[in-house]
């Protein structure tokens, strides 16, 4: 069943921290040392601004995550129509068939009817 499911595009499910959301490794030592000095309440709105993008990171991802579970999901189901639809297809091309060998045993019927009532 998984060999007929078309081929999965990978999202980025969670991006990571772009430059803005990060110090970038040239400016680290001089955040340190304003860590290293800055006042409790500058640490704390620090450590808070830090969690509160963490928490939309988080949200993000498990945004990215229902898409993707709700594309597998649909992906999976039109897979199971398709297989579905063409069993369907199958059981009409067998009734065709049916149906046109007793449309021709028909007109055989009555071509030996009408000789027999000559």
């Amino acid at each position: 069943m998984l060999a007929s499911l078309p081929p999965l595009r990978f999202l980025p499910l969670c991006v990571s921290f772009g430059p803005g959301d990060s110090p970038s490794p040239g400016r680290r030592p001089q955040t340190v040392a304003t860590m290293a000095s800055a006042t409790p309440d500058s640490q704390a709105r620090f450590g808070q601004s830090v969690k509160g993008l963490l928490t939309e990171k988080v949200n993000t991802c498990g945004t990215d995550v229902i898409a993707l579970t709700k594309q597998v999901l649909k992906g999976s189901r039109s897979s199971e129509s398709l297989r579905k639809m063409a069993i369907i297809t199958t059981h009409l091309q067998y009734q065709q068939e049916a149906i046109q060998k007793n449309v021709e045993q028909s007109s055989d019927l009555q071509d030996q009817l009408r000789h027999l009532l000559k």
